[in-house]
């Protein structure tokens, strides 16, 4: 009870710092640690580029879950084939995170990177194995020519 406790207060300080992935494309990416995308075993915490998410998808690791932690309004707008939904705005957002396997590989995006570099530092905290969040999110990956999947 106690960790959950301190992951909504995380959650609810990460919310009044920032406004999420919002309509400002020149929002920056928040980075999810010292060496955000220097990870070379595949494992914890990090910062991937597009690039890396497009060759992760083209050859997932067993068991990956594409997490896609916009609105319901952008995840019909267009998403990463296979990504599954989990609303950053949701008030138990914290607590539907926390029942996720945390042993099994996630690629993790928003719109621009504030709301997943978020996520990822709660999925840090709560125990998550192997996070790699999408530098840029959806806005990075269609600049980069890579498609979206509507509806």
């Amino acid at each position: 009870m106690a960790r959950s406790l301190v992951v909504l207060t995380t959650l609810a300080t990460g919310l009044l710092l920032a406004a999420g992935c919002g309509s400002d494309p020149a929002e920056p990416a928040a980075a999810t640690g010292d060496d955000a995308g220097a990870a070379d075993d595949g494992a914890g915490v990090r910062l991937v580029s597009v690039e890396d998410g497009v060759a992760t998808l083209a050859d997932p690791p067993a068991d990956l879950v594409v997490l896609d932690v916009r609105t319901p309004e952008e995840f019909a707008q267009g998403h990463l084939e296979g990504a599954v939904m989990l609303d950053f705005y949701r008030a138990d957002f914290a607590v539907e995170l926390d029942k996720l396997d945390k042993d099994v590989p996630y690629l993790l995006y928003c719109r621009s990177g504030n709301r997943s570099g978020q996520t990822a530092t709660i999925m840090s905290q709560l125990g998550f194995s192997d996070v790699a969040d999408v530098d840029g999110g959806v806005v990075a990956w269609g600049e980069a020519g890579h498609p979206l999947v509507a509806g």
